[in-house]
């Protein structure tokens, strides 16, 4: 913004104004962590709902059942939906979570069989620590996401409770879909038959991949029609599309929630502005001696808006990289009837937030930068 020379007086006029430049970049980093935050929100609802033209998988669910532990149906449905057309391979799956409401620290176990776990689920999967051969000798064993293990400070070997259940961490994977980061995977039978349950021969639900993403809404009308007159009816939709609607109240509350964010820059746009026309008023006689020494108006008014541009770029960065380093370190997940919506910033999310910032420095400090290199020497000395 201006020439390297006069950067050392830019930041002499920071510094004579230490509590004002304090108040306004601590201001900025509160407006830009709270910015933050509510992006890294909304990114994780867009990432665990937003279907693509890439899905295959459909989930199976009871009828008129929206809790893990209201939806149960035969194990036996397997047969009769892998006989459906289209369909590539059927998985039952067991869901028990600690709590069954809206939360951020839920524990969900999935009790899936061996095989159909290896063919389904693995290959989405990177085994971070541990290994898939531990997890397949031992009955008790759980793979873990990594976000859970982050959350909880597990690591392989440890044991841990939750929801009733006490499992062995065999291995912790990583993946890029938010419904694998925050679960332990256990096998079917264990679930089913362990720790006093009751829930042998049935399932929470269905995970069935079809053969063409084409086909997806067709083959999940053909499941719910052949099992219209069954024990358990059921409701099957995509995998990104149940979400969206069993955490319909939370996608809801996120949407609201972005006005905070519009908010935030507001705020931003208001400190910088009015920290500059403050900075501008008190330094009137200054600019006034710059012109005798031969300083032009365009360079009083780049050494203005360069003034607002740190401000910015310094509560932009500190804000920004708080609330990275908060959600890193919390692994944080919303969490409603056993699915997953992560809440995680990346390194865009602070490219993003800094760049806005520095964007709205840069405009609020236009018009009192405009105003000081209109200003005529005579006009200065007569204003002080």
């Amino acid at each position: 913004m201006i020439p390297g020379r006069f950067a050392p007086l830019v930041l002499k006029q920071i510094v004579r104004q230490r509590v004002r430049s304090l108040l306004t970049v601590t201001g900025l980093a509160v407006a830009m962590f709270l910015f933050t935050a509510v992006r890294a929100a909304q990114s994780g609802v867009r990432e665990a709902t937003q279907t693509t033209a890439a899905d295959t998988m459909l989930i199976v669910y009871r009828k008129d059942r929206f809790c893990p532990f209201a939806s149960r149906m035969p194990q036996s449905y397997v047969q009769q939906i892998e006989r459906i057309p289209g369909v590539r391979s059927v998985v039952p799956v067991q869901i028990l979570v600690n709590n069954c409401r809206t939360s951020l620290d839920v524990v969900t176990f999935r009790g899936v069989p061996r095989d159909g776990f290896e063919e389904t689920f693995l290959p989405e999967l990177e085994i971070v620590a541990g290994s898939l051969d531990e997890w397949r000798r031992r009955s008790d064993a759980a793979l873990i996401g990594e976000r859970l293990a982050q959350r909880r400070g597990l690591s392989v070997g440890d044991r841990f409770d939750a929801a009733g259940v006490t499992v062995y961490v065999a291995g912790i994977v990583r993946s890029s879909q938010p419904q694998h980061q925050n679960v332990a995977y256990v096998l079917l039978d264990f679930l089913q038959y362990g720790a006093g349950s009751r829930a042998g021969g049935t399932v929470t639900q269905f995970n069935v991949k079809v053969d063409d993403p084409q086909r997806l809404h067709e083959v999940a009308q053909a499941i719910d029609a052949e099992l219209a007159t069954a024990q358990e009816p059921t409701r099957t939709s995509g995998e990104k599309a149940f979400v969206a609607q069993a955490a319909a109240d939370v996608v809801e509350l996120v949407g609201f929630v972005s006005w905070l964010g519009w908010g935030c820059l507001a705020a931003v746009l208001a400190l910088v502005g009015n920290a500059i026309v403050l900075s501008v008023q008190d330094r009137i006689r200054e600019h006034a001696i710059f012109q005798t020494l031969g300083f032009r108006g365009h360079q009083i008014a780049r050494l203005v808006i360069s003034e607002g541009l740190v401000l910015s770029l310094a509560g932009a960065a500190l804000g920004c990289g708080a609330a990275l380093l908060v959600l890193w370190r919390s692994a944080l997940a919303i969490s409603v009837d056993g699915l997953n919506i992560p809440i995680h910033a990346d390194p865009v999310a602070f490219a993003v937030g800094v760049g806005l910032a520095a964007a709205l420095g840069l405009l609020a400090s236009l018009a009192p930068a405009v105003q000081a290199g209109r200003r005529s020497i005579v006009a200065c000395f007569r204003a002080v």
